[in-house]
């Protein structure tokens, strides 16, 4: 029990920590009604009000895709379907999708699609059927539940003009029981069912929901995502310290609260503290105001597009040779003239805001491309507080020396004065911000389909700079502003040394190599020209009753997930973590893996009609049924979701 139980708790927390969950929740809500459509037709209205941050798919999707938006029809009497279900209200905004490699559209908001009736026989009229629609947002992904509709004639149109009659009828599907719908096709040919022993059904449905609460520590991943994003706005705020328009004005600017206030320590600290306050409400209200105009949503969609980022990597390569002393970049002299002026003419604690902000608009030909950069990557959280979150991080990390060395004063002494190291430091930047503004012009590549930055492409431009990077912090490259320098420093050969262990790691990446620490940047594996690694899968059941069986008799724990053949993040799910020959290997041996597509088409033997929450839904699928089982068990709706369970299907 003591090994299961480690090995639960091992596999438990590795892919809680990946995975993201949310409580069982529709962020899709439906209205029907008919419409007379002329010449003895009616149309089925169907309006989707989608939830702010979510977006739901297109009824037309390639093969191959996510599922789309489809409706389906248990019975029609008096009636015969016309035509295709389709959007009449707007066109889909389509986007290239890097996960599934083609052109998808997607809705936001509300959008109404239709599907027309051709009514034989208004008295026999009855139509019964359903909608599904797959709405996902930038995390996770629900799946195509079925929302039911049905109409009489009493529902028809007044206006309606029927000319004929006929009672065809479109019936559903039928026989056969909900245990005996799907085998475990992936499954060895003596792991059939008769090869096992019997399990109780009702047990291993047994809702766990208060189980899995208390084993959870309650923690929201939205926070834990807004924590991500305010630590690397605080990192790169030091990092900002370290260039040559922030650092040379800490010693100037404490000096000048410490000589204004000569006779009061205690102003002098006050003054600093509320100029560095000063600094957190600017970058602050930058954030609000990016937040404000844009929206998470909308900042996640401008995240993706093609022009945004063509135009953010144009931008980062103009800071990147200005950093390397191409040029310089400054702002209008009568900006910051202005800003003096104000600071001149302003007292008390408005002329020390005012001072803060001209810190700001100083320093920004160095704070530009991180600042734009970090409020990017907040953007793709899709976390309405992310920007202001990562600015908050930023500004702190900003504001902390000014405030600290106006309280201990004599700690000044020991910073480092300016020189050419700080001209190092800016050059080094400058490699880094050239090497991620190729992230940028891979996402337009991707998104448009060009194909000119694989991932080999990539990877070798990454190779090439940090190599360089390392020539460069030997002195053997030379860049204007550059010192002579008679030896290096320890420093700087540790730092050679490893922009060149980084260059070298990533070498076996244009072979195939994973290289994790970089899937968020570098293009998908898909894009490489030649992978030497091929892909072993071991046993995966795609039933449940039959995996909780075989896990019985072979006496291993069971890793269950809820996944979808149309789940973006599923897909990132399988190509980082579960590809990681470690996770892979440990699952293989110490578990028995049972994958359920909550989305799978399949048609049930049978429509059951099971209580879901109070209420009564039909499930027709095979997805349905096991996207009831992790609401009824688990109380979850979101994919992917892994959990661990027993032979008793218990947590």
């Amino acid at each position: 029990m003591k090994k299961i139980a480690r090995r639960q708790f091992g596999i438990g927390i590795l892919l809680f920590l990946v995975s993201v969950t949310l409580n069982a929740q529709n962020p899709i809500s439906w209205d029907f009604k008919l419409s007379d459509a002329g010449n003895g037709e009616v149309n089925i209205l169907a309006t989707a009000t989608v939830e702010q941050g979510w977006y739901m798919y297109d009824t037309n999707i390639p093969e191959g895709g996510p599922n789309p938006t489809m409706i389906e029809f248990d019975e029609i009497r008096g009636a015969v379907a016309v035509g295709d279900f389709k959007s009449v209200d707007k066109e889909a905004k389509v986007k290239f999708d890097e996960i599934f490699q083609m052109e998808i559209g997607s809705f936001t908001n509300s959008v109404t699609f239709a599907q027309r009736l051709k009514v034989t026989d208004k008295s026999a009229f009855s139509v019964i059927g359903n909608v599904r629609a797959q709405a996902c947002n930038d995390q996770t992904c629900t799946p195509p539940l079925p929302v039911d509709f049905s109409f009489s004639g009493s529902n028809l149109p007044a206006s309606l003009v029927v000319t004929g009659s006929a009672t065809d009828v479109i019936p559903g599907t039928d026989t056969a029981a909900l245990t005996e719908v799907v085998s475990a096709a992936q499954t060895d040919s003596n792991l059939s069912n008769s090869t096992l022993a019997p399990v109780n059904s009702d047990v291993l449905w047994t809702p766990v929901i208060e189980e899995l609460k208390s084993l959870s520590d309650g923690d929201d991943l939205a926070d834990a995502s807004l924590v991500s994003i305010f630590l690397k706005g605080l990192i790169w705020g030091f990092a900002a310290l370290l260039t040559p328009c922030v650092w040379p004005m800490i010693p100037i600017t404490v000096s000048f609260f410490l000589n204004r206030n000569k006779k009061s320590r205690k102003k002098a600290i006050q003054d600093a503290s509320v100029y560095g306050l000063s600094i957190i409400v600017i970058y602050v209200t930058l954030g609000l105001i990016i937040t404000a105009i844009f929206g998470a949503s909308a900042l996640n969609n401008l995240a993706t597009s093609p022009v945004f980022n063509l135009i953010f990597f144009a931008l980062l390569i103009t800071f990147a040779f200005s950093f390397m002393g191409a040029f310089e970049m400054v702002l209008p002299a009568s900006w910051t003239n202005k800003m003096d002026s104000k600071v001149d003419s302003s007292k008390g604690w408005l002329s020390l805001f005012f001072m803060a902000f001209t810190l700001a608009l100083v320093s920004f030909s160095c704070t530009g491309p991180i600042i734009g950069w970090l409020l990017v990557d907040a953007a793709t959280h899709g976390n309405f507080m992310a920007p202001t979150v990562g600015m908050f991080g930023f500004a702190l990390a900003l504001s902390i020396p000014f405030t600290l060395f106006a309280i201990f004063p004599s700690w000044l002494k020991t910073l480092p004065k300016s020189g050419s190291w700080l001209n190092t430091v800016k050059v080094v930047l400058g490699f880094i911000v050239l090497a991620v503004s190729l992230k940028f012009l891979s996402v337009a590549d991707l998104s448009s389909g060009w194909g000119i930055l694989d991932r080999d492409i990539f990877l070798a431009l990454w190779i090439v700079l940090f190599v360089v990077l390392g020539i460069y912090l030997l002195g053997k490259i030379k860049l204007k502003g550059d010192s002579e320098m008679k030896h290096v420093s320890l420093t700087r050969l540790v730092l050679a040394m490893l922009s060149f262990a980084f260059a070298i790691y990533m070498v076996p990446g244009l072979w195939g190599a994973p290289l994790k620490p970089l899937s968020a940047i570098a293009p998908p594996l898909s894009t490489l020209d030649f992978n030497l690694n091929g892909e072993s899968k071991g046993l995966v059941f795609d039933d449940y009753e039959t995996g909780m069986a075989y896990a019985a008799r072979e006496g291993k724990p069971v890793l269950l997930e809820f996944g979808g053949h149309g789940c973006v993040n599923c897909h990132k799910m399988d190509a980082t973590v579960l590809a990681e020959d470690r996770v892979k290997n440990l699952i293989e041996e110490e578990f028995v893996f049972i994958v359920l597509m909550v989305d799978e088409r399949t048609k049930l033997p049978e429509i059951l009609e099971v209580d879901d929450a109070g209420k009564t839904t039909r499930l027709r699928t095979v997805g349905d049924k096991w996207s009831y089982l992790q609401r009824h068990k688990f109380g979850i709706q979101s994919q992917p979701y892994y959990v661990v369970l027993d032979h008793q299907g218990k947590p």
